[in-house]
């Protein structure tokens, strides 16, 4: 038994009477210090993101251009609970959920704020 206490680095006391909170504390302090970056750095940038967007689908009206995230253009002709028609043509209609709206057309700006289409190249 002695051998075992010895290998872990303990004495005959225990863990309590030394300090064994600090040392759980210790332990957890650093897997909280990552958790916070990786909220500080991940999570809340995409809360913003998806909080633009939902901002962005509720202010669509009627005769907005805009532009699917699968690269159809086209003119919202109605607007439903959950669904957009869009006229991509001349008598083309589909509908669209809402959620597939990615930016308006006219201005080239998307719903978070990015150029669409632009690369750079001439």
């Amino acid at each position: 038994m002695d051998t075992i206490t010895y290998a872990m680095g303990q004495t005959g006391t225990t863990g309590a009477a030394e300090g064994g909170t600090s040392g759980l504390m210790s332990m957890f302090l650093p897997l909280i210090i990552i958790f916070f970056i990786f909220w500080l750095l991940l999570i809340r940038p995409q809360q913003k993101r998806v909080k633009k967007h939902q901002e962005f689908i509720s202010n669509l009206k009627k005769g907005d251009e805009v532009i699917t995230s699968s690269g159809i253009f086209g003119k919202i002709t109605g607007i439903a609970d959950n669904a957009i028609t869009i006229e991509i043509s001349e008598g083309v209609k589909i509908k669209v959920e809402k959620g597939h709206i990615s930016g308006y057309a006219a201005s080239g700006q998307a719903a978070s704020g990015e150029k669409i289409g632009d690369t750079g190249k001439q």
